[in-house]
């Protein structure tokens, strides 16, 4: 549980410097995937420590294998907005890696991935991205406030 936890928190540093250093530099689209994997990483590994927390304090009875099935179940344990915020995130991060995107703005202060998901577009750039990981770091705070402090 706190081993995941802390798997989670790596993430978010390496996030952090991608966003806040790598990013400001070199803005490029190959750099804003590169944060979308360490985002569907940081939100796997704080996901997998609520389960453990979960299932240490009996909520549930075994741990879902399957990870889309890991976010629809776990919206369901804890009713917080917060965690349905980055379970839609998640799943939106994890249909962008499928889809094919278009660059766009390349070494500019605008750069843009723009990518169709399910018949709506999406745009990842420097401020959503950001935004997102906020967003991230609300849940892992979430989640080490149910597993340390308990």
């Amino acid at each position: 549980m706190r081993e995941a936890l802390e798997r989670s928190i790596e993430e978010l540093k390496r996030i952090d410097h991608l966003i806040y250093v790598t990013l400001k530099y070199t803005r490029t689209v190959d750099v804003l995937i590169s944060v979308i994997d360490r985002m569907i990483n940081a939100y796997e590994f704080a996901v997998d420590a609520l389960f453990k927390y979960a299932l240490e304090t009996n909520m549930i009875d075994k741990i879902p294998e399957v990870p889309v099935t890991k976010a629809q179940k776990i919206t369901d344990i804890f009713d917080n907005p917060v965690v349905i915020k980055n379970t839609e995130l998640y799943q939106l991060f994890r249909k962008l890696k499928k889809v094919s995107y278009e660059r766009e703005n390349e070494y500019r202060r605008h750069v843009t991935m723009r990518a169709t998901i399910e018949g709506k577009p999406v745009e990842i750039n420097i401020d959503n991205i950001t935004e997102y990981y906020h967003f991230i770091k609300k849940l892992v705070d979430f989640v080490y406030k149910k597993v340390i402090e308990k």
